[in-house]
């Protein structure tokens, strides 16, 4: 009798649990989908997309305890110093590169395909890591600084089921923005652009597309994701810490590989597995088995592509899907 007493209570338990993940991969799929943007379009993985968000962060927080800015006003500096954070980061990583690359097919090996100057890009992108964590830390020395704290005081009730109304919003505001942008690079000229070029850069200059306006409207976007979705976080934590910056390029790269980089569809996909699967780990082994978790995704992720997917999902040659 004990046994059928206590199967409610562990379906109640499962469904719970199951809702947080799905609620918590809303700001996830944002920002994995800002990474896979800017692989479709860079071709590379931009290690700074986490430092810019952090210091990002750091002016809005910033502008909200020097000057009194309010929310919606610290959403928005937050998301124009992304972008031009992005813009910086593009012009020196990435801008400078060889034109003659644009030509250039992937081989199908990932290893042949690193030559000396996209390890160097690499390697660039890492140090302007550095220096953009560097520059926030120095800017704001604190460990903790408020953010504009919108989170729910209350919680809404499902029967035994219990949603929090921040985590409910951010989760459909995420949906609807996720697929208004689908929409937008299925239909648009701009978007239909950004395909193109994610397909093949060489084909998209010969077609007479602003190969280098193409790059940095996809960068931009990528950014202001990125934004977007920082600003959702931090405002039901009410607070950002220096490891902001590795959070965001942890869960947005986990999520991206999850779904295949280059992916819209898939990356949505991956960010409901990894939020899914830290919601149930927490639930088990606590914290540190939700971080846990993570790291043994984005691992088992990269060996994946590295063993089976390399060739399409790692070369770029689909473009988006």
């Amino acid at each position: 009798n004990s046994l059928i007493y206590c199967k409610p209570a562990v379906m109640t338990e499962l469904l719970q649990r199951t809702l947080e993940g799905l609620l918590e991969a809303g700001p996830y799929a944002l920002i994995g989908l800002g990474l896979t943007l800017s692989f479709g379009v860079l071709r590379r993985i931009n290690l700074a997309f986490g430092a810019t968000a952090l210091l990002a962060a750091y002016v809005g927080s910033w502008l909200h305890i020097r000057w009194g800015v309010p929310a919606w006003g610290v959403w928005l500096a937050v998301i124009a110093t992304t972008v031009l954070v992005g813009f910086y980061v593009e012009w020196v990583c990435f801008d400078t590169t060889d034109k003659s690359l644009l030509a250039m097919s992937r081989q199908n090996s990932v290893l042949s395909a690193l030559d000396v100057r996209e390890a160097s890009v690499l390697a660039a992108s890492f140090a302007l890591w550095m220096q953009l964590e560097q520059l926030a830390v120095n800017f704001q020395p604190n460990h903790l600084h408020p953010f504009p704290d919108l989170s729910s005081t209350t919680n809404l009730a499902w029967g035994e089921i219990l949603l929090r109304p921040d985590r409910l919003g951010v989760f459909i505001f995420s949906a609807g923005l996720i697929a208004s942008l689908a929409i937008w690079l299925r239909k648009s000229q701009a978007g239909l652009g950004l395909r193109a070029l994610s397909s093949s850069q060489a084909a998209a200059h010969i077609s007479g597309l602003n190969v280098v306006r193409l790059r940095y409207m996809g960068s931009a976007l990528s950014c202001a994701l990125c934004g977007v979705a920082s600003c959702a976080v931090l405002s039901m934590d009410g607070q950002v810490t220096p490891m902001f910056g590795m959070w965001v390029l942890l869960k947005g790269l986990t999520c991206a590989l999850l779904g295949g980089l280059g992916s819209i569809r898939g990356v949505l996909g991956g960010a409901v597995l990894l939020a899914v699967t830290e919601s149930y780990a927490q639930s088990v082994w606590g914290p540190i088995g939700r971080d846990a978790t993570t790291w043994g995704l984005l691992l088992l992720a990269l060996l994946f592509h590295a063993r089976w997917q390399a060739p399409e999902s790692l070369s770029g040659q689909k473009g988006f899907t």
